[in-house]
């Protein structure tokens, strides 16, 4: 068989080829996309800092207020940042310093909370006015701009020969006042002589 009598007999079948590639085509522009992992709702972490320290100065350039922990990491899927054994600090020239530490924290993602988490602990420094206050719970509030501290959690305050127990509280570091918001029971037990 020659070419001319071969190319006679496949020229009637090019177009059902191309009919046939055009429809192929047509119809991979039309199937779904293979669903591609997103990484973007995944949460994982972009920075891990281990022995995490931050100090913020006062308008003197004195350090008033210390933040530690053991790690912090950030996620920048929802920016939240996660603190692992976190210790803060309170400082202030007319008042004991007071510390706070949990087993986890969280920071906002301003920056401008934190929120401690299982087996706070809140230390007042003994002054030559005030004993020391120790205060334990299982949530803590603190907003270091304004000085504020509250919980909405059952809590413990041991001073001297006092222990109370109240559901709630909010304290104001600069002006050392604490509300008790409900709940409140007080023991006191007079010292021995």
């Amino acid at each position: 068989m020659s070419f001319s009598s071969r190319a006679r007999y496949w020229l009637p079948l090019l177009p059902l080829f191309g009919l046939l590639g055009a429809t192929y085509w047509l119809n991979l522009q039309v199937q779904p996309q293979a669903a591609k992992p997103d990484s973007s709702k995944r949460h994982d972490p972009d920075a891990i800092i281990e022995n995490f320290s931050a100090i913020k100065l006062n308008e003197q350039g004195v350090p008033s207020f210390i933040m530690v922990a053991k790690k912090m990491l950030h996620y920048p899927d929802d920016d939240s940042t996660t603190l692992e054994a976190p210790r803060i600090t309170m400082l202030s020239a007319e008042h004991p310093a007071i510390h706070a530490s949990a087993k986890r924290g969280m920071v906002s993602s301003k920056g401008d909370e934190i929120f401690l988490h299982d087996d706070v602990e809140v230390l007042r420094e003994a002054s030559a006015k005030q004993h020391q206050l120790s205060l334990q719970t299982e949530y803590l509030h603190v907003i270091p701009d304004q000085n504020l501290t509250d919980t909405d959690r059952a809590i413990t305050i041991v001073e001297d020969h006092t222990t109370v127990h109240a559901i709630g509280m909010e304290m104001n570091s600069e002006t050392r006042t604490l509300k008790l918001l409900s709940q409140v029971r007080s023991e006191h037990v007079p010292a021995k002589k």
